[in-house]
């Protein structure tokens, strides 16, 4: 299966026992539908839990805000919640990865200081 969505968090490099490799990521994919008999749409976001097992050094590249195209295999695993209530959460066994946009580090860092400092001459 395809899917096109935003990575939530920089992915993560786990080494095995036996020192396999994989980069574990997590991509949010938005959906939009009107429900039937609605004036109004919804949206609902997915959260899939992704391996890599290809090449670690794509890990560079998955930095958190970028969109990423994957094709795998998706599955669910079912687990008891904290509470004992019933949970389920997404997962995809990545096959391929295309990066569609990525965030660099320094830029992100930039950004976030401009914003933080005081703006006197805004145009509204």
């Amino acid at each position: 299966m395809e899917l096109t969505g935003r990575l939530i968090a920089n992915a993560r490099i786990a080494t095995l026992a036996d020192q396999r490799k994989v980069v574990n990521f997590t991509v949010a994919v938005n959906d939009f539908f009107k429900p039937k008999g609605s004036t109004e749409g919804k949206q609902v976001t997915a959260f899939y839990n992704c391996a890599y097992w290809m090449n670690e050094a794509i890990a560079q590249r998955l930095i958190k805000g970028g969109i990423v195209e994957i094709n795998g295999r998706i599955y669910t695993t079912a687990y008891k919640g904290t509470d004992g209530e019933p949970r389920a959460s997404l997962h995809c066994h990545v096959h391929t990865i295309k990066v569609h946009s990525t965030v660099k580090k320094e830029s992100q860092k930039n950004s976030i200081n401009e914003l933080t400092e005081p703006l006197a001459d805004l145009p509204f």
